[in-house]
């Protein structure tokens, strides 16, 4: 693919801001003028749309070392059509705890809260940073505190994230980048400490591909069919090989 148009310029703007300066269901109950970063407040979640496997999907994912996921909305919407697909190409069953508006912190709460039931698969899926566009320097943290459940001998996949609500004002949609970028660069800096973590590099296809928007409903769920298919590939093709973890340097 080549690099062209201006979603190149606004991701590489968004990169620079960064340096310089150090989901449906997103934000809901939005304050841009009251926050600290740009985007607004994260709005409540907790009643919003959920998509969680049974007790006995789980145990089932996890004997036969399947792959557990832990997203946002955007696994609320995608989910079903992942677990197919990665059951077609890879023969690997999905159990998942995706919900719309959920920050990463309280996705990795089920994350400790499964390997406590159940303890953990080979590989992990985490597609959740979205929501942390309102608040980018909680989301580091959150990183280390998922690789340090997962330990050293599991593949951690991690979706990295693109935000830039087309419905919200120009001023919200840069700092949406901005935010993104910011959360994204933290995942670089946790895969450089964590051989075993393997990043998605969802906003890098999007940076690349001609028309971006074609892929995006709202600049920031997948469009269906495109930009589903399309996001699900890369996780799918991550998944299908699981790298032996190294030793940190």
């Amino acid at each position: 693919m080549s690099v062209v148009g201006i979603s190149r310029r606004q991701f590489l703007s968004a990169a620079a801001s960064v340096v310089a300066t150090g989901a449906a269901m997103v934000g809901t109950s939005l304050s841009v003028s009251a926050d600290t970063y740009g985007s607004g407040e994260l709005g409540p979640w907790r009643d919003l749309t959920r998509s969680i496997s049974s007790d006995a999907q789980i145990r089932r994912v996890l004997a036969g070392d399947g792959v557990f996921m832990f997203g946002d909305s955007i696994g609320v919407q995608d989910g079903d059509a992942l677990a197919l697909r990665l059951t077609e190409v890879t023969g690997l069953a999905l159990a998942v705890d995706n919900w719309a508006g959920r920050p990463t912190e309280a996705a990795v709460d089920v994350l400790q809260a499964w390997a406590t039931t159940y303890g953990l698969p080979s590989r992990i899926l985490m597609a959740v940073g979205t929501n942390d566009i309102f608040k980018p320097p909680a989301f580091g943290p959150q990183v280390k505190r998922a690789m340090e459940i997962a330990g050293p001998d599991r593949t951690v996949y991690w979706v990295n994230t693109h935000v830039s609500r087309t419905k919200e004002p120009e001023d919200v949609q840069r700092a949406d980048l901005r935010n993104s970028t910011w959360v994204n660069r933290q995942l670089d800096d946790a895969a450089r400490h964590y051989p075993n973590l393997q990043i998605v590099r969802w906003a890098e296809f999007l940076a690349e591909v001609k028309y971006p928007h074609r892929y995006l409903r709202d600049g920031l769920h997948t469009s269906i069919p495109l930009g589903q298919h399309w996001r699900n590939e890369l996780i799918v093709r991550a998944l299908r090989t699981k790298p032996a973890p190294t030793p940190a340097s």
